[in-house]
């Protein structure tokens, strides 16, 4: 059975992209393939654009594989993913205005962070410099393998 996630922030083109791809290069790192990974923001701003440069510049670094055109979250991710996960508080709140209204929502809505215990939101990094955008890359690091552990097991 396969386990869909879709990674949430507010642009779709820092964090969620970032996430998307960290989280799915740290399941395949496990040997997990029967995961797919979305990413989506809360608002429409940069719809079709390509992740920003410092998020491409650091999955690089990192020899991370992203590639991505950044869409908005859609009434059919409450029902199409099993995992939704908001980067930080505001677009948690976003996504749970809407979860109630969508009939047939599967979806577990949470924050990503809640995956471990200090509970911290993935601040965005968009307007500092690079620095900021390697502490979102290591807290996708460690965020993805919480969540792994809790949904597909630990790792032998």
């Amino acid at each position: 059975m396969t386990i869909s996630v879709l990674v949430v922030c507010l642009g779709n083109i820092c964090r969620s992209p970032m996430g998307e791809a960290v989280l799915r290069n740290e399941a395949l790192k496990r040997g997990i393939t029967n995961i797919h990974v979305d990413s989506a923001g809360t608002a429409a701003a940069h719809i079709g654009e390509d992740p920003d440069e410092r998020t491409i510049e650091v999955c690089g670094t990192k020899s991370v594989p992203i590639s991505h055109s950044a869409r908005q979250v859609r009434a059919s991710d409450f029902t199409s993913f099993d995992y939704i996960l908001a980067a930080d508080g505001s677009n948690l709140r976003a996504l749970e205005r809407h979860v109630g209204r969508r009939e047939g929502s599967k979806a577990v809505v949470r924050l990503w962070g809640s995956y471990l215990p200090d509970n911290k939101p993935i601040q965005d990094p968009y307007y500092g410099g690079l620095d900021g955008f390697t502490e979102v890359y290591e807290q996708c690091v460690k965020l993805s393998n919480a969540f792994l552990d809790e949904v597909a097991g630990k790792k032998s």
